[in-house]
């Protein structure tokens, strides 16, 4: 009987993939964070079916969190996913549960990388179930065709489209070139070496002491002068600028190679 209800586990499991009832959970991204658990299943964990041993329960479980959490994987992110799951404690004893049982991401649990998944009964008196899971999710990440040196303008040229376990890290990356292309090697970076956001930065458009075009608007008037970079800046910066002519310090964004905006 345990077998044949296993048996029955498993082909629901793999049928049931995209054919869960979803339940009222927190929602996370796409999908709902709390799965109702097929029939079958349901009735097993349930009492329906005569309460199943310790042994059944870890079967059983790791069917249930292992379909919930291939259809979690699979609707959070985009290419290759896999799932491995920890033991459930061989001491687990649960009683039945008169409601559907439930399948669900604890509040804090993470979308890929090292997670937890839990098994709950919604009943007043019901109880819950947590196991340890691992989630790796496979996709292009940029890295390095050759070694960079540090302050080298990065070109689309100098960069390779990659896969990759996303899971695996933690610091970042890029999944196209548009970001990357033009940006500065904040440090020197070794061929095949995926890029993080911390290995670039935006290049210098205005180097202290530089003769730079300013700009000054105030309503629909707008005057051109000159003046002095106070400091470096890239895009975006707040620099200061002193006046060519009255030596007034003022503060401007840098917008592009030796120009800053300044508002009136």
């Amino acid at each position: 009987m345990v077998m044949a209800i296993i048996g029955t586990l498993a082909a629901i499991a793999v049928a049931a993939r995209w054919g869960f009832t979803q339940g009222e959970g927190e929602l996370v991204g796409a999908v709902y964070s709390t799965l109702v658990i097929p029939t079958a299943i349901d009735q097993v964990l349930s009492g329906v079916v005569a309460p199943p041993s310790v042994a059944t329960i870890d079967c059983q479980g790791r069917i249930i969190y292992a379909g919930f959490l291939d259809a979690f994987a699979d609707n959070q992110h985009q290419g290759r996913s896999e799932v491995r799951l920890g033991q459930l404690d061989p001491r687990l004893r649960v009683k039945s549960c008169p409601l559907p049982v439930e399948a669900f991401m604890p509040p804090g649990s993470r979308a890929m990388g090292n997670t937890t998944v839990g098994i709950r009964c919604p009943d007043t008196d019901g109880w819950s179930i947590y196991v340890s899971a691992r989630i790796d999710v496979f996709g292009p990440v940029l890295i390095a065709r050759q070694p960079l040196a540090r302050g080298a303008v990065i070109q689309e040229s100098d960069l390779d489209l990659v896969e990759r376990n996303l899971a695996s890290l933690p610091y970042g990356y890029y999944q196209n070139s548009q970001p990357v292309t033009d940006m500065v090697a904040k440090r020197t970076i070794a061929a095949a070496t995926v890029i993080t956001p911390n290995m670039v930065q935006a290049p210098r458009l205005i180097q202290r002491g530089q003769r730079v075009t300013v700009i000054a608007e105030t309503g629909a008037l707008k005057i051109r002068t000159v003046g002095k970079a106070l400091s470096d800046g890239k895009s975006g910066d707040l620099v200061q600028v002193q006046a060519e002519g009255s030596k007034r310090v003022v503060d401007g964004i840098v917008v592009s190679q030796g120009v800053v905006k300044v508002t009136l």
